[in-house]
């Protein structure tokens, strides 16, 4: 039995009623949850401080870059509506999902400042609806968030009972970018921390008409989704990790090769083939900082996270090394400190296909650390080239186009596996009579195509 305004009602109730959401934060996560969700038939309002983004989606245009996303939020616009009214929103919606950043902290950890601002404005809407309101939680954070910080900031601003006025989950997403509107549609699995059975049973009804592929929920109580998040995040980057070093392996091994290694290695059910690629460091939002974050809550419990941290030491070793052997590839030459001419160009500054996220990709890392070592660097993106330009030192150069940044370089550097890339002809680089060192470090190209126009170099495979 459910209760509404101090009178219960069947958990059915929710489950016929439960047409309209609010979404506190509209950003890389908030509007595709937005648009997916309209897309799967419920009213959605959407909350946030930044009225350009707002003005944006009540025009039906998508306010940041994910594929898909605009011709979601255009398709079903009559049933999406943006705004920086809480009182609106929370009055005229069941369920408020909270996806706001939750930024790192110097130790590692991760800052609920906007989490509990977010509350707090909620909590002065709930304190006059008589209305059982759920509040969802799903910006990422850290264990014991929910009860020593969220929770307290919620029931005060009310004034309200907990599981009795309002109900509360913590319900992390597991998606990538440039992939979001698909992970959100056919998650592996929904992960929920309830404050209560009532709570939780009315997040899975949501999730059971949300998800198209029928997902196991697993539910269970805050402080174990909580270390479930960042644990989830931090072993696929040990896996990486381990991928990485395999190729740094193989490339020492006359014949080897990572990739008939990690194709054998993932047909095994106990390990599995995702992120078993074997080339640069991972990158991005969410595997970095959460690896830290699991660190940092590690040692806080008395535990020393000796894995998570040699993750992060094999990816910022990988980096250093490309580095050295790009100088080496020059020392063939010159060396960097007596030959200020020598060009490299980075193709790939987003940390990953599909997505203008820069934020800790390799593409950058290498790029700034190689215009320290007095050469003149070159960078071309698809899409990243904005978004990278606050990120890279203002000594390097950025390309007009894919075409310019190979015709003006001496040594060239595949850093992230866009598909455009796979399109480079021969002829592009051959220009001016130059045969320049191709360092592929995602194996995109074939090398017997490249051989008579240039020095072709890969990770992962030995001679």
């Amino acid at each position: 039995m459910g209760l509404v305004g101090g009178c219960p009602l069947p958990l059915e109730h929710f489950k016929v009623t439960m047409q309209t959401i609010s979404i506190v934060g509209l950003g890389k996560l908030g509007s595709p949850f937005l648009a997916t969700c309209a897309s799967r038939g419920f009213n959605v309002i959407g909350i946030d401080v930044n009225d350009h983004l707002i003005k944006l989606i009540n025009q039906g245009k998508a306010p940041v870059d994910e594929p898909g996303l605009e011709q979601l939020i255009a398709k079903n616009r009559r049933k999406i509506k943006a705004t920086s009214d809480y009182n609106e929103a929370i009055n005229n919606s069941d369920i408020t999902f909270i996806i706001v950043p939750t930024p790192s902290t110097k130790n590692g950890a991760f800052s609920n400042r906007y989490v509990v601002s977010a509350v707090q404005k909620i909590g002065k809407v709930l304190a006059k609806k008589d209305k059982f309101h759920l509040v969802v939680v799903t910006s990422t954070i850290m264990p014991k968030s929910m009860d020593i910080e969220i929770i307290p900031a919620l029931k005060k601003a009310s004034g309200k009972r907990l599981n009795r006025d309002f109900g509360i989950c913590y319900n992390p997403e597991f998606i990538a970018l440039g992939s979001v509107i698909d992970n959100l549609l056919n998650p592996d699995f929904v992960l929920v921390g309830e404050s209560g059975k009532k709570s939780g049973e009315i997040l899975e009804s949501f999730y059971r008409k949300f998800c198209i592929n029928k997902p196991p929920i697993v539910r269970m109580n805050f402080v174990n989704a909580e270390i479930t998040k960042i644990a989830l995040n931090s072993y696929i980057t040990t896996k990486i990790s381990f991928a990485n070093t395999l190729a740094q392996i193989c490339e020492r091994v006359s014949g080897g090769d990572v990739d008939r290694v990690t194709a054998a290695i993932g047909l095994d059910k106990r390990i599995g083939s995702k992120y078993l690629k074997g080339s640069l460091p991972y990158g991005g939002p969410c595997f970095p900082r959460d690896n830290r974050a699991f660190a940092h809550f590690a040692k806080k419990t008395g535990v020393q996270a000796s894995i998570a941290k040699a993750a992060d030491l094999v990816n910022e070793n990988i980096t250093r090394q490309i580095v050295k052997r790009v100088e080496k590839i020059s020392a063939n030459k010159q060396s960097f400190s007596t030959n200020k001419n020598c060009k490299i160009a980075i193709l790939g500054l987003a940390y990953k296909p599909d997505t203008d996220v820069a934020e800790e990709s390799a593409g950058v890392k290498i790029a700034n650390l190689l215009s320290r070592k007095s050469a003149k660097v070159y960078v071309w993106d698809p899409k990243a080239m904005n978004r990278a330009r606050e990120l890279l030192s203002p000594k390097i150069l950025l390309a007009r186009s894919l075409r310019n940044c190979l015709s003006q370089s001496d040594i060239i550097i595949i850093t992230t596996p866009w598909p455009e890339f796979k399109s480079i002809k021969p002829g592009d680089l051959a220009v001016n009579g130059k045969r320049p060192f191709l360092l592929d470090c995602w194996r995109l190209l074939d090398p017997l195509k490249y051989d008579k126009v240039a020095i072709y170099q890969t990770v992962g495979m030995g001679n």
